[in-house]
């Protein structure tokens, strides 16, 4: 002893020299310590989809195929926490990285035969998982302690441990208390209860026995449990022993698949929190009533259905199935058919009648006609290959007749229907000229979300805004299209009659829902939109590979979905009130103008003051009838026995296609001179319907038989026959409505029409002749 303190008293200078350098070369050794990330590169986290209420959704595996939450040490439960250090590391807060007492402990139980625990701290663990280290071996505990002390020396104590809490293993592929928590409890983190928070504090010790379902349970979690809770509580109570974590593995929910992988993959990167304006409950209703439907369907050759439910007013979509089944690869189940392009016939119908609404060509109760028509080469057919003759504007659109609405289309003023789908949010990647007027039965493909966010316009404001996903997304600003009162009135001309038409016994009990159908070409897609308060739903019927079927029409197959979701959905139903300038007029129940004083039966309707086209009704005239002769005489001459009668002066072209329907129509008298008759002829015009104006006819010179064109011109009340001039040389003449085929000759011709009454139209036609 005395010689070890001689040796002391001579080199202490040198052993405080070396003391001062050794400290100085730990100093200098932790300060420059590198920085590294406290998390492992490419690290990826689940992504957490809620609906509007913060229901889950769906979770996502990572890339690595485990469930991983990042979850903030806030929003940890103190329970938890206080549980993880009293079990893990209890002086957590007071090393820096390596607990020296833990390790004296564990290197004197390895020396002395009597194991006395681990000393790995937090700050060990989280080093381990960070860099992946193997720390059985010498080499992987010393570097395992450098990595924790070079982690102490970076970051703070919360930051390590928030960083160990949500990289932990807690059984199976569950990495980090925000995952396990959801995983084996179905809850957050926050909404664990006290013996929850206790259990899964447990588990990273042995995930392999302490996790719900483990094959072989851990025999001293009973113990642990007790000793822990009096640790954290303070006290014991006689429960603490015998808590387990439920057996039954929670399954993860997956609601709403195609909207659920559209927000997921539209999400920037990094984001791991998703909240949807999706309604669970809407959701699963609209599911379950596809699913059904399409089952109950199928020996009917139904194959697959899909639906998009809208919110109008703030345009979240509520409800969306992409298909009747995401796991069913026998119908491509995981193609979304809400992103589909798909053609939908009549579905687009209401806005080009609301559009004419806006341009003062039609009001609800305006007569249109249904009658065969030619634009240019294009000759559209109704869908039932017939004729209704004339027919009003509501009628023509809840019947969804084409030629009424071509024609309509055809008068639409600039951009005109393209535009207006242009400027509705539809992606048309052809120019004007491609689709024609083939635009009004369904020439252009549109995804369901584009039909739905058109339709919402109807239910709203007639301004059109993009539809809405994501909850933090805003309401965009509106972009009108469509005047309120034209939305409102086209509505009201949708609503389904008092009486269900046969066929559609399914509307009965929906008096108040707006609703359009479409079907497409060749029966390949069934369409139904629905307009019920507030609320749009738009429902699809076909097949993915586009194969038709006699099944897939949209009055008998999309229309039944359509209404058996609205009644599950059940949702508030009826049309609200007219908006300004919108007013009612006494109007003739015929003609849809302002009755007469010969209209003999009145009725109520809507029009726009200013803008709707209301004249005189002109189809009932008074009319007087000689008693001798039994015809019509100009005026009352002050014979005898002339007496006055009521008529429905129909033109020509009307009466001949009532004729051809086998719907008879009383028709007044002939006059009893050609020259009364053009001195009494009532107002009115004709018009050539073909050919059309400014166009080139272009003629095969080499054909066997010449080729003509018809000739055919559209004439008022009274009117009989039609006189045809090429210029001034005479063509011929026919019946009014009825065509007149001309053997052209090449060049450019004034082609003039004449009837019995006078009433004349011309046009300029160039006709060439081609090989």
């Amino acid at each position: 002893m005395s010689k070890i303190l001689t040796f002391l008293r001579r080199r202490w200078r040198l052993l405080l020299c070396g003391g001062l350098a050794l400290v100085a070369l730990l100093v200098a050794g932790w300060l420059l310590l590198p920085r590294c990330s406290l998390l492992p590169e490419g690290l990826t986290w689940s992504r957490e989809v809620r609906d509007r209420d913060g229901c889950l959704l769906r979770l996502t595996l990572t890339a690595d195929g485990k469930y991983r939450v990042w979850t903030p040490l806030r929003e940890m439960p103190p329970d938890f926490v206080r549980a993880t250090l009293a079990h893990e590391d209890r002086r957590f807060h007071g090393h820096r990285g390596v607990d020296g007492i833990a390790v004296g402990r564990a290197v004197w139980g390895v020396l002395s035969g009597t194991p006395r625990g681990g000393a790995s701290t937090i700050s060990m663990q989280l080093a381990r998982l960070r860099f992946g280290l193997n720390t059985r071996t010498l080499a992987g505990k010393a570097e395992q302690m450098f990595r924790a002390v070079q982690l102490e020396r970076h970051y703070t104590k919360d930051e390590i441990l928030e960083a160990y809490l949500n990289l932990a293993p807690y059984g199976g592929n569950v990495e980090g208390v925000g995952a396990a928590s959801r995983r084996w409890l179905g809850k957050r983190p926050a909404d664990s209860t006290f013996h929850e928070c206790i259990a899964l504090s447990l588990v990273p010790q042995r995930p392999a026995r302490r996790s719900p379902g483990a094959v072989q349970p851990d025999a001293a979690f009973a113990a642990l449990m007790e000793n822990l809770c009096r640790t954290v509580r303070g006290s014991a109570l006689p429960g603490d022993r015998d808590y387990r974590l439920p057996a039954a593995r929670w399954t993860a929910p997956d609601i709403a698949p195609h909207a659920v992988r559209r927000l997921v993959a539209e999400a920037p990167p990094g984001t791991e929190a998703i909240a949807a304006t999706l309604d669970s409950r809407l959701q699963r209703v609209l599911e379950q009533s596809v699913v059904e439907f399409v089952r109950e369907q199928t020996p009917q050759g139904v194959k697959n259905a899909a639906a998009i439910l809208v919110h109008a007013p703030d345009m979240s979509v509520r409800a969306c199935v992409g298909s009747a089944g995401f796991y069913n690869a026998a119908i491509s189940g995981q193609v979304d058919g809400v992103q589909a392009r798909r053609s939908p016939g009549s579905l687009l119908k209401p806005f080009i009648y609301a559009l004419a609404v806006d341009q003062g060509l039609i009001h609800a109760r305006t007569l249109l006609r249904d009658t065969p028509r030619a634009f240019g080469e294009y000759r559209p057919e109704n869908f039932d290959r017939g004729f209704a003759g004339p027919l009003t504007a509501a009628d023509a659109l809840y019947r969804s007749r084409n030629l009424p609405a071509v024609e309509l289309m055809n008068r639409l003023a600039a951009p005109g229907f393209y535009g207006f789908l242009q400027a509705g949010g539809v992606a048309l990647n052809k120019p004007a000229s491609h689709y024609g007027l083939t635009l009004t039965l369904g020439g252009a493909e549109i995804r369901m979300d584009e039909a739905a966010a058109l339709y919402a316009m109807l239910a709203r404001d007639g301004a059109w805004r993009p539809l809405r996903w994501k909850a933090a997304d805003p309401l965009a600003a509106g972009q009108p299209l469509l005047s309120p009162a034209a939305c409102w009135m086209v509505r009201s001309m949708l609503l389904p009659p008092a009486q269900p038409t046969p066929g559609e016994p399914y509307t009965a009990g929906h008096p108040h829902v707006s609703w359009k159908t479409g079907t497409s070409n060749g029966f390949r897609d069934a369409w139904a939109a629905g307009i019920c308060d507030d609320w749009v739903l738009v429902v699809w019927v076909g097949d993915f590979t586009g194969k038709s079927s006699a099944a897939y029409t949209g009055r008998a197959t999309a229309g039944p979905l359509l209404f058996q979701s609205l009644s599950r959905l059940e949702l508030p139903a009826f049309l609200p009130p007219p908006p300004a300038p919108l007013a009612q007029v006494n109007l003739c129940a015929v003609s849809g103008d302002l009755p007469g004083p010969h209209c003999p039966h009145h009725c109520q309707g809507w029009y726009l003051p200013g803008t709707s086209p209301v004249a005189a009704c002109r189809l009932h005239q008074e009319i007087y009838i000689a008693a001798a002769s039994g015809r019509r005489v100009p005026a009352d001459d002050g014979r005898p026995g002339l007496r006055r009668e009521v008529f429905e002066c129909w033109p020509p072209d009307m009466l001949a296609l009532f004729r051809a329907a086998g719907i008879p129509r009383r028709e007044p008298p002939a006059m009893e001179a050609v020259a009364a008759a053009v001195a009494a002829a009532p107002p009115g015009k004709l018009r050539i319907t073909s050919p059309r104006a400014a166009l080139t006819y272009s003629l095969r010179a080499s054909a066997a038989t010449p080729h003509t064109i018809p000739l055919k011109a559209e004439a008022d009340a009274g009117a009989t026959t039609v006189f045809w001039f090429a210029g001034r040389e005479f063509i011929g003449s026919g019946p009014a409505g009825q065509p007149l085929h001309w053997n052209a000759t090449p060049g450019t011709t004034q082609l003039k029409a004449l009837d019995d009454l006078g009433r004349a139209a011309t046009c300029d036609i160039r006709v060439e002749m081609v090989p």
